[in-house]
């Protein structure tokens, strides 16, 4: 799978059962993104793509890391992605490069055998720069 997380300059995802933020230029950034491709999500995250229109690749399920196959996409908020590593052949990480209070972290540490393949950054719609880091899982095989 390919997972996509949002994260602040501490490694933060949400706080007091929240996410930190959003951004529409994030959302349209991700759904373009995964156009050609199935995305899955809990209902926690649709509800923030539940305005979209014209979207029939997204996949609604609160088991969705363990139905995701190999090339889908995985928007993850609210869960820890630790137990999944195995089964995740890249990452998508979007920083928001602000700091935010945070007690629900990001617990994979991307120095431990994961390859930056590209960074890249756009303009948000409330955020003035966001940043996208791709990584690849160098302990995985893709056959």
């Amino acid at each position: 799978m390919i997972a996509i997380v949002c994260l602040d300059n501490n490694n933060g995802m949400m706080f007091n059962n929240r996410r930190q933020s959003q951004d529409r230029n994030l959302r349209k950034h991700i759904l373009n993104l995964t156009k050609d491709s199935t995305l899955y999500m809990n209902a926690y995250s649709y509800e923030q793509f539940s305005e979209e229109t014209d979207i029939d690749n997204i996949v609604v399920d609160e088991d969705f890391l363990n139905k995701a196959s190999e090339k889908d996409y995985c928007f993850v908020e609210n869960v820890s992605l630790s137990s999944y590593i195995g089964n995740i052949e890249k990452l998508v990480l979007y920083k928001w490069n602000r700091n935010y209070p945070s007690d629900f972290k990001f617990d994979i540490n991307v120095d431990d055998g994961w390859k930056l393949d590209c960074t890249s950054e756009f303009e948000g719609f409330s955020h003035d720069i966001i940043t996208e880091e791709i990584y690849t899982n160098d302990k995985i095989t893709i056959v």
